[in-house]
C-alpha cells in the first residue's frame, strides 16, 4: 500500500438507493453480422442487452455465408441452446434476417445479411434491490452488496443486477431528459450469494487504475510461484473477508496456495472453477476468528492476494473446511455433482436451456462476506478504508455482545 498521510474517511453520509425490479424484463436482442473476407473472420456485434450499454464482442472464426440459418445460430451460439431449442426459436419468429421475420431454419445466409434474434422476456428468479453506500466521492461509489444479488449480467440475470441499478440511479440523477450521465460501474465482482463490499468507478481514470490494483495483486501471485509465497504488503488494495466454514481449524493462521482451473461442467458454459494442480495460481491467507466446537464450525477471516473466481470458496473446502451452506464446493475444492461427460439437452419454452438441476457457482446459501477494503485514491492517493457491517451470524462473540 502506497504511504499517505492523510486516511480518507466517507464524506457523505450512509444512505441507500435502490429500485423494485418489474415483474418481467425486456427479454434481450441480440445482432449478428454475416460478413465474407479474405481473414474468414465474423465480426459479433451484440447491439442491446436489456437496459445496459452497448457492447462490442469480436470472435475469430470461419464465415458463415452459404449456412442455414439454423447451422448459424446452433453452432456459433450452442452455449444458448440446443439444436432443438434453436428450431423452435426460428419457428417462433424471434430470429430476423435483414429486418424480416424468418421462420424457415434452412434459409441460407448471404453476406451482408443482418441477423437479429429477440429473446423473449422472462420473469427473473427474486432478488433484493436495495445497495447501501459506503463510501462515495467524484471517483468511486462503494456499495455494501446484499446476498442474493448478482453484480453483472449473466444466465437467468440479465436485468435484476447491481449494474442496473447503478444505471437506474444514474438516469434518475440526471435533471435534462437529454442528458447522457455516465454511470458508475463494478471493478470487480463478487458472488451472488457473498455480501459485503463492492468497489464501482464513476471515472474512466479511476476505473483503469482501479482494475491495475487488482491485476497488479494476481500478478504478484503469478511471478512469485511456491507453497512459502507470502502475501504482498505493498499492495495499493486489500480486502478482508468473513466466513463461516465447517468443521474445527486448529491451527491460529493459514496460507493457501492451491491453483485454480477450470473444468467442464453442466450449466455452466464457460466451466466451472475448482482446485486443479494445472490451473493459476492463487493464494489466501485464513486467519481464526474464533472456534464452536459444540457446533462444529469455525468464524475465519480471510485475505485474498490474487483475484481467482470463488477463490475462497474453493480454497477452504480445498483444505477440508468448506463454507457452512455451500451448495457447490465440498471437501477438496471440487463440486458435490461432478459428471463433466452429462450434458442435460432439454430446452425451457423459449428454446433455452432449463436451469440445471445440479448446484452451480450462483446458488446461494453459504457465508461469506466481504468485510473490510483499504486501498489508496486512484487519484489522490490518500488512504482510503471501508468497513462493510457484519451480519450476525459472521460476528465474534465479543462483537455480538457489544450495546448498539
Amino acid at each position: 500500500m502506497s504511504t499517505s498521510t492523510h486516511n480518507c474517511q466517507s464524506p457523505t453520509r450512509t444512505r441507500t438507493f435502490g429500485e423494485p425490479w418489474p415483474e418481467f424484463n425486456d427479454g434481450l436482442t441480440y445482432c449478428d453480422t454475416v460478413r465474407s473476407s479474405d481473414s474468414g473472420r465474423l465480426p459479433i456485434s451484440l447491439c442491446r442487452f436489456i437496459f445496459v450499454s452497448i457492447y462490442a464482442v469480436r470472435n475469430n472464426g470461419f464465415s458463415f455465408t452459404g449456412l442455414t440459418v439454423i447451422e448459424f445460430y446452433s453452432s456459433k451460439h450452442k452455449n444458448s441452446a440446443p439444436l432443438q431449442g434453436w428450431l423452435q426459436r426460428i419457428h417462433n419468429g424471434q430470429i430476423k434476417i435483414d429486418d424480416c421475420v424468418v421462420t424457415n431454419p434452412n434459409t441460407i445466409l448471404r453476406a451482408g445479411s443482418e441477423l437479429v434474434y429477440h429473446r423473449l422476456p422472462w420473469k427473473e428468479p427474486d432478488a433484493p434491490y436495495l445497495l447501501q453506500v459506503l463510501f462515495e466521492d467524484d471517483d468511486l461509489i462503494t456499495l455494501n452488496k446484499p446476498s442474493g444479488l448478482q453484480v453483472l449480467p449473466g444466465g437467468l440475470f440479465q436485468q435484476r443486477t447491481v449494474l442496473t441499478q447503478l444505471q437506474w440511479q444514474a438516469r434518475k440523477q440526471c435533471s435534462s431528459l437529454a442528458c447522457q450521465e455516465p454511470h458508475a460501474v463494478p471493478v470487480h465482482r463478487l458472488g451472488r450469494g457473498t455480501s459485503g463490499i463492492l468497489l464501482c468507478a464513476k471515472t474512466k481514470v479511476a476505473k483503469t487504475r482501479l482494475a491495475a490494483y487488482f491485476a497488479d495483486g494476481t500478478s504478484f501471485v503469478g511471478n512469485n510461484r511456491g507453497a512459502n509465497i507470502e502475501l504482498n504488503t505493498m499492495r495499493k488494495i486489500s480486502k478482508i473477508y468473513r466466513a463461516l466454514v465447517s468443521g474445527i481449524i486448529d491451527e491460529a493462521e493459514v496460507v493457501i496456495s492451491q491453483p485454480i482451473g477450470v473444468v467442464q461442467y453442466p450449466g455452466v458454459a464457460k466451466g466451472l472453477y475448482v482446485a486443479s494442480p494445472s490451473g493459476k495460481p492463487a493464494l489466501s491467507k485464513v486467519g481464526v476468528l474464533e472456534r464452536n466446537v459444540q457446533k462444529n464450525c469455525t468464524l475465519v477471516q480471510v485475505e485474498i492476494q490474487s483475484g481467482r473466481p470463488h477463490q475462497i470458496r474453493i480454497h477452504l473446502s480445498f483444505i477440508g473446511h468448506p463454507l457452512i451452506g455451500d451448495p457447490l464446493y465440498i471437501s477438496g475444492g471440487q463440486p458435490k455433482c461432478f459428471d463433466p461427460e452429462f450434458m442435460d439437452e432439454n430446452f425451457a419454452q423459449d428454446g433455452g436451456y432449463q436451469r440445471p438441476v445440479k448446484p452451480v457457482p450462483g446458488d446461494c446459501g453459504y457465508h461469506l462476506h466481504a468485510h473490510q477494503l483499504v486501498l489508496s485514491h486512484p487519484t489522490t492517493n490518500e488512504v482510503v478504508k471501508i468497513t462493510a457491517p457484519l451480519p450476525s451470524f459472521l460476528q465474534r462473540q465479543e462483537e455480538t455482545d457489544k450495546p448498539n
